[in-house]
């Protein structure tokens, strides 16, 4: 099973690239938010206790999420593998994927990191706020507290994968062929080499 973490700022093509990911490899795509939703509209267990968190404003705490991901890799036996998309967020959060993953006997294989310099991230989002219809992406202070935010949340992240040595930043800028061409040969070594 290869599973792989796909890291990036908003607005730096992680769902792009996830999109392209996932049909050329036949992984699962992995992500919290949809899985969060899926649970909560299915009204499973999980779902109903997150949405009681949700409801308060609240964040969901990390062993319901962890709950929930349990659940979708029993859901998906014979995957090939997964991509994390906007998960783990927090080193407590890798801690516990690593234990859940160690049980299922597997593990994570790579993280690919997207980097974007800020100035192309609020170029990308504001170009993206005028059709997308979502607010944050239209208001050029939000967007530059996202990127701070993104930092502060996931350095932590990266360390723990860059002491597991599975920790690759990609340079996100470029067309997106370049990027997947990037992020594929990535794959491709590591792959080669399990």
């Amino acid at each position: 099973m290869f599973n792989l973490i796909l890291f990036g700022p908003p607005g730096s093509g992680k769902g792009t690239q996830s999109d392209k990911l996932v049909e050329k490899y036949g992984l699962k795509h992995l992500s919290t938010g949809n899985l969060l939703r899926q649970e909560i509209a299915d009204k499973t267990p999980l779902g109903i206790e997150a949405k009681s968190f949700m409801d308060k404003g609240q964040l969901v705490p990390d062993e319901v999420v962890i709950g929930m991901v349990d659940s979708y890799f029993d859901q998906h036996k014979g995957a090939k593998g997964f991509l994390f998309d906007g998960f783990p967020r927090t080193v407590a959060q890798a801690v516990a994927l690593d234990k859940l993953l160690d049980l299922k006997n597997t593990s994570i294989a790579s993280v690919l990191a997207l980097e974007v310099s800020e100035e192309e991230l609020v170029k990308r989002l504001l170009n993206r706020g005028k059709t997308s219809g979502r607010s944050d992406d239209t208001n050029e202070e939000v967007i530059r507290k996202r990127f701070a935010v993104y930092i502060n949340e996931t350095t932590p992240v990266a360390e723990h994968y860059k002491k597991a040595k599975k920790f690759i930043a990609i340079k996100g800028e470029g067309s997106v062929n370049e990027i997947f061409s990037a992020l594929c040969k990535s794959i491709d070594k590591k792959m080669d080499r399990d």
